[in-house]
């Protein structure tokens, strides 16, 4: 029977670092652990964690929190122009990123440096730097909870949308990831179009190691370390809209920030709508949002899960009052 832990602190397995406890905690590294743990959580409330780098807490888990350790990455087919990597769920993300990078496989090399585990990858869609996780995604398979059985799924199966999958929304909690294909390229197509990216290369001769030093000099630049300052990256999505009504955003605040989006729409940088309704290094006690950047919701040591919980309530509204826009967290509140 794998081990289970009575009261046990979550606090170094979600990178906001808040101390809160789950009511059992334990951890599988294989299928068959898997099955075996979900035999006995029977119908007690379920959490699946990696690293807990998208989660925010409001207070301790009255259920079974089971860690996602299983590992391992494997070159599983090639042809002339791609290789096939499976990579279990509980790989590191960017350990996997340099993994490939370091073989000359193309790809992930704009997602470098996203914290968090392999698993998380699909079901968030991550991206960064004009990337998605969906333009090398091949499959993957995962854990039926209630069919106690191994599914596979497709790009299509997945229902990906900006920091979207069906994992996230229609079958939430039905599924545990065990591991991911992805499809890399062995010649390159790279992707510097964002400004900042394009800036940071300057005059260096183009390649993934590049694109991907690049990537992480910008980031390290911008974003909190989560083992310093204890946060989960950007906890808002950026909004979209109509071109008409960015049309008439952008008449009433000239220097408004957004970029084309699938649809004919416009992405709105949410960063700079919460920097202009005054956030940006805002703190309250230990709970705040980060100096450098808007988007970025700070525990700077002993903040509860309810007050940041509800400091993101306030930036909401305020951004919603200011510009009549809405905006979405995209980190998941537990």
């Amino acid at each position: 029977m794998i081990a289970i832990v009575e009261n046990a602190s979550l606090k170094a397995y979600n990178t906001f670092g808040l101390d809160v406890k789950a009511r059992w905690l334990g951890r599988f590294a294989s299928v068959d652990e898997l099955a075996e743990a979900a035999e006995w959580v029977g119908e007690r409330p379920l959490l699946v964690l990696g690293g807990g780098s998208n989660v925010l807490f409001r207070g301790d888990f009255n259920g079974v929190v089971l860690l996602n350790e299983i590992r391992g990455i494997e070159l599983i087919d090639e042809d002339e122009d791609y290789v096939y990597v499976r990579a279990g769920a509980g790989e590191s993300w960017d350990g996997l990123v340099q993994y490939c990078i370091g073989r000359d496989w193309a790809g992930l090399e704009n997602l470098s440096l996203i914290p968090g585990n392999a698993g998380a990858a699909p079901m968030q869609n991550i991206g960064a730097y004009g990337v998605e996780i969906r333009d090398v995604f091949w499959d993957l398979e995962a854990w039926n909870l209630a069919e106690r059985r191994v599914q596979t799924f497709t790009p299509d199966d997945c229902e990906f949308g900006y920091r979207e999958s069906v994992f996230k929304r229609r079958l939430r909690g039905q599924y545990v990831i065990l591991n991911l294909v992805l499809r890399l390229r062995k010649q390159p197509i790279f992707h510097t179009s964002y400004g900042a990216l394009r800036e940071e290369l300057g005059d260096r001769e183009l390649g993934i190691r590049a694109i991907s030093e690049a990537v992480i000099r910008i980031r390290r630049s911008k974003l909190p370390d989560p083992a310093e300052i204890g946060n989960a990256g950007s906890f808002f999505k950026n909004p979209t809209v109509p071109v008409a009504r960015f049309e008439e955003l952008k008449g009433k605040f000239p220097e408004m920030v957004a970029y084309p989006a699938e649809g004919g729409n416009m992405k709105l940088a949410a960063g700079w709508l919460i920097e202009q309704c005054g956030w940006k290094g805002f703190r309250r006690g230990d709970a705040g949002v980060h100096a450098r950047q808007a988007l970025v919701l700070v525990n700077y040591g002993n903040a509860t899960g309810e007050e940041i919980y509800a400091l993101s309530e306030e930036v909401l509204q305020s951004v919603q009052d200011r510009f009549g826009v809405s905006l979405e967290r995209e980190v998941n509140i537990i």
